[in-house]
């Protein structure tokens, strides 16, 4: 089977088992027939596993309003719940099970730290390295004597590691790989099976999690690798990293690409029009009010912003 590819019938099933788990009337034996409905073949809990991601979409909405929403969606349209789902493209957004992230939601739901969709939080290790924490995202600690570790489970981090007396390595891990450094300021953000590290100060040692052999950046490179390659390392502004100061700079960014960073700061779903999902744009946006950001964008370009619920919007071409 390919994986990228399950059938639309078995898909349509694991959306209406969904629906019906979070619909607040699901049964003990409701919660017995899903697991054996998911068991009954690879194709089967691949496609559950797809449609989870359904709910990862809106992130930070609790379970019941993400429900409520859907079925608004349906009605709006008149389509069947699984022509609603299919239409949205959320059951297709996953990509195949192998690309999907080894930490499971729990280890998330159970790491050391985490952080809220919007939400950022400052913490200092115990060598007295900081650590800057961002939305959505979660961390487990991991020093002993021979390493300071820290496991970056999902999302995103900035990292100044201090000097280590004893000389232990600053060692950050992340699903697809490492990257080793002392004394240095960087960042590493994971998500979509793929990390992406961006040295600020110092430099850092990054190895795919497969491979023997890292590649050494230095301030003002980054990079991006998953467990068995690594792309070349960039140049990239260090002026445009300004998240941890609540800002996205962009300059000359797509409008889906520049969306698609915004939406990782609010709960639900943003979604872009692909009319407009080219149109180029330059400036500073708040993360710390997207919806100042989003009229920033409705004001200064041809868009309009198209409101569902408080939890699904869409920028569209404006008419």
């Amino acid at each position: 089977m390919n994986s990228s590819m399950i059938n639309p019938q078995i898909l349509g099933e694991a959306a209406d088992w969904l629906v019906q788990l979070h619909s607040g009337t699901a049964t003990a034996a409701d919660h017995q027939a899903i697991a054996q409905w998911r068991s009954r073949s690879a194709e089967h809990a691949q496609a559950w596993q797809r449609v989870e991601v359904l709910l990862g979409d809106f992130r930070g909405v609790p379970a019941n309003l993400a429900m409520q929403t859907l079925q608004r969606a349906s009605r709006k349209e008149g389509l069947s719940r699984r022509q609603t789902l299919t239409r949205l493209g959320l059951l297709f957004i996953a990509g195949p099970l192998g690309m999907a992230s080894q930490h499971l939601p729990w280890e998330q739901w159970t790491a050391d730290q985490r952080t809220a969709v919007g939400e950022q939080k400052n913490l200092q290790l115990p060598d007295g390295s900081q650590l800057l924490l961002n939305t959505d995202s979660a961390v487990n600690i991991a020093f002993n004597p021979q390493e300071r570790r820290v496991l970056l489970l999902n999302g995103e981090m900035l990292i100044s590691s201090a000097k280590d007396p004893g000389a232990r390595p600053f060692i950050v891990e992340t699903p697809q790989g490492t990257a080793h450094a002392q004394g240095t300021r960087f960042c590493v953000r994971t998500e979509n099976a793929t990390s992406q590290v961006s040295v600020l100060e110092g430099q850092v040692v990054v190895t795919p999690q497969l491979l023997s052999q890292g590649t050494t950046l230095s301030a003002g490179e980054r990079q991006r690798f998953r467990l068995d390659r690594a792309e070349a390392a960039q140049r990239f502004d260090l002026n445009t990293v300004a998240w941890d100061k609540g800002m996205l700079l962009a300059n000359n960014m797509r409008l889906d690409e520049l969306l698609s960073e915004l939406g990782r700061y609010r709960p639900g779903v943003l979604r872009c029009h692909p009319d407009v999902a080219g149109l180029r744009v330059s400036g500073a946006f708040s993360l710390r009010d997207t919806d100042a950001s989003l009229r920033l964008l409705s004001d200064t370009l041809p868009l309009n912003i198209s409101r569902m619920t408080q939890y699904w919007l869409t920028v569209e071409p404006r008419v």
